[in-house]
């Protein structure tokens, strides 16, 4: 699977974090939350952090195995 790409985050004055995806936005931090993820992309790989916060980082695998026989009722 090849490696997350293509985010971004703003960091606001009120402490907002606005994550965006290939220029769209994705999801909006406040607060606790917020404060969270931003100590973590500094700790980490930023685009696996923002991927794995998003929801993006499933990709690939989930389609292919959802299709197989063997998962079909």
């Amino acid at each position: 699977m090849p490696a997350p790409g293509g985010f971004s985050y703003d960091v606001y004055g009120d402490g907002t974090v606005t994550v965006a995806h290939h220029g769209r936005p994705v999801t909006t931090l406040r607060g606790e939350r917020a404060r969270r993820f931003l100590a973590e992309v500094d700790s980490g790989d930023p685009q696996q952090v923002m991927a794995r916060w998003t929801g993006n980082y499933r990709r690939g695998n989930e389609r292919t195995a959802r299709d197989h026989p063997r998962n079909r009722r």
